[in-house]
């Protein structure tokens, strides 16, 4: 497929959960389990799990290193035989750090409560995410039919085979054009180019979209016939160009089953944002709610 129809593509479908829930949701390294605040005798599960190791009165469970071990491959670290000794250390220095923070009565501060609160419902609200996610998955047909809606959006649209060299001045750009009209070869005059990416192949650009490009650029380049070049720079913040119009054909979609992970994940964004959204209007309707309860207690007193 076209590097500019992956672009493109990127461009229209390459969405994914708002950062802010990967941001609320992540884990910040390995997770504390190693008992409630306020539990005189710090334990690594609290479910009652088989003690895995014990040392300085500390118990470590292996529910809880499988937990964290699960975490850790879904994260993509590779099986390490050290990795469930690792972790057990860990865990164990946790646990010891965290009986000296409540014999110091951190457990107690109101602001240690609030954070173990949030650190609680994040948490929660991570796995119910994660469970929402596979429960959500559309259909192949349900994906067909984004497909063949987008494909219909884009239209006929047309993508252009184009050179250019970029220079620092308008100058330089008139007196590359007059070079040209001698019969100077492009591909040797975008050997100064600024452009890097392409001036070791001729200024060659490949096949892009105009949607693509900086206005003056592609609108400069729409208007040329095959074969031929600006006669005039094109301004651009960039620089000034000096364009070559090699082909133009049609636009050339991707394939449903090319980006049908790309449909899957913008759908799935889709229908979280108006589950969000739904969220957000309860809460509207509890202040609207709030609000006449207000207005009724002032008419009492009234």
């Amino acid at each position: 497929m076209p590097e500019s129809v992956t672009c493109l593509t990127k461009g229209i479908l390459m969405k994914i959960f708002p950062n802010c829930l990967s941001a609320a949701f992540a884990i910040l390294g390995l997770v504390t389990l190693t008992g409630c605040a306020g539990d005189p005798t710090p334990s690594a599960s609290g479910t009652g799990a088989k003690p895995a190791a014990a040392a300085s009165g500390v118990t470590i469970s292996d529910e809880v290193i499988e937990v964290i071990i699960a975490e850790q491959r879904a994260q993509g670290a590779p099986d390490d035989p050290s990795m469930k000794e690792s972790i057990r250390k860990e865990l164990a220095r946790r646990a010891l750090l965290e009986q000296d923070a409540i014999k110091a009565g951190i457990n107690k501060r109101p602001d240690t409560l609030v954070r173990q609160d949030l650190a609680r419902q994040n948490a929660l609200i991570r796995d119910y995410v994660q469970d929402w996610a596979k429960t959500n998955v559309p259909t192949d047909d349900e994906l067909k039919k984004e497909y063949d809606n987008i494909m219909a959006e884009m239209g006929a649209q047309k993508e252009y085979h184009a050179r250019h060299v970029l220079l620092k001045t308008e100058q330089e750009a008139k007196s590359t054009i007059s070079r040209l009209g001698k019969g100077a070869k492009f591909a040797e005059l975008a050997r100064k180019s600024l452009d890097p990416g392409s001036k070791d192949n001729g200024g060659d650009l490949g096949w892009v979209n105009p949607a693509m490009l900086a206005p003056p650029f592609s609108e400069a380049m729409v208007k040329l016939t095959k074969g031929k070049y600006t006669t005039a720079p094109v301004k651009t913040d960039y620089g000034y160009h000096v364009i070559l119009l090699e082909d133009v054909r049609d636009l050339q979609p991707p394939a449903f089953d090319e980006i049908k992970t790309e449909l899957q994940q913008r759908m799935q964004q889709q229908r979280w944002q108006a589950y969000i959204d739904q969220l957000e209007q309860k809460l509207g309707d509890v202040k609207a709610d709030d609000a006449k309860a207000d207005d009724a207690k002032v008419d009492v007193v009234k």
